[in-house]
C-alpha cells in the first residue's frame, strides 16, 4: 500500500507538473504584446486618443522594417490625423469637402513613423520604425512604442464610443493573436513635475501572444 500511494503521488506531481507548465506557457509566461488605447478629449465628432504598444515579452524582440498594427472600426469612423505613426492607406475620402481625412479605411493598418521625423510630427516613445526590445531588457524605454490618433464619426461620449474589432499585429516573420479588446481602469497620467494626476476618459487594452513564424513573407505585408 505505501508503494502504491507513493506512484499515485508520483502520477499526480507529474501530471500536475504538466499542466502547470502547459498553462504557464498557454498564459504568455514568456510575455505577450499589450496594446493600451486611451480616450484623451473629445472633438465636435469624435475624440484624440493614444495607442501604446508594448513589447512584455523576455526573449522576443520586433525586428525592422517593424511592427503594424491593424483593427476594423465598429461603425464609420475616419481618421482625422495621426502624430507618431501613419495609415498605410488613406482610403477613398472623396465625400469629404475641404477638411480631407488621414484615412477612411474601414480596417487600416498602422506603421510607425521613422528616426529622424521632424519633431513636430513625433509624440513621446514614436518614431523607431517599428522596432521594439524584449521587456527584458535594460532600456524598457525601448521595449514601448504610441501614436496620437484623432478618430472622427464617432460620437462625442463614453456611450457613444465604439471599440475597434479584429485587432491583428503583425511583425517580421512572426505571427501573433490578438484578443477582443477590453474596457480596463483608465490610464492616470502624472505631469513630469509630479503635481498634478489626470485620467483618460476611457481606456481599453488588447493583448496579443505569439502564435509561431509566418510560412509566408506575403502574409506579414512587408
Amino acid at each position: 500500500m505505501p508503494m502504491f500511494r507513493f506512484l499515485s503521488f508520483l502520477v499526480f506531481f507529474l501530471y500536475l507538473s504538466n499542466f502547470i507548465t502547459t498553462e504557464a506557457a498557454n498564459n504568455g509566461s514568456n510575455g505577450n504584446i499589450t496594446i493600451k488605447w486611451d480616450v484623451l478629449s473629445w472633438t465636435p465628432d469624435g475624440y484624440v486618443g493614444v495607442v501604446t504598444i508594448y513589447n512584455f515579452q523576455t526573449n522576443r524582440s520586433i525586428r525592422a522594417p517593424g511592427w503594424r498594427l491593424g483593427w476594423t472600426w465598429a461603425k464609420q469612423e475616419i481618421i482625422w490625423a495621426m502624430t507618431g505613426g501613419r495609415a498605410t492607406y488613406q482610403g477613398d475620402c472623396s465625400h469629404f469637402k475641404g477638411n480631407i481625412p488621414h484615412s477612411c479605411v474601414k480596417s487600416p493598418t498602422i506603421v510607425d513613423l521613422m528616426p529622424g521625423t521632424p519633431y513636430n510630427q513625433q509624440i513621446e516613445d514614436c518614431c523607431r520604425g517599428g522596432v521594439l526590445s524584449p521587456w527584458s531588457g535594460h532600456d524598457q524605454a525601448r521595449s514601448k512604442s504610441a501614436f496620437q490618433i484623432s478618430v472622427g464619426q464617432e460620437g462625442t461620449s463614453d456611450q457613444t464610443v465604439k471599440l475597434p474589432k479584429n485587432f491583428t499585429f503583425k511583425a517580421p516573420g512572426d505571427g501573433y493573436s490578438c484578443g477582443p479588446a477590453k474596457i480596463v481602469k483608465p490610464t492616470r497620467f502624472i505631469t513630469a513635475d509630479k503635481r498634478r494626476v489626470t485620467r483618460a476618459i476611457m481606456t481599453w487594452n488588447v493583448t496579443c501572444v505569439y502564435s509561431g513564424a509566418r510560412k509566408s513573407p506575403a502574409q506579414v505585408g512587408f
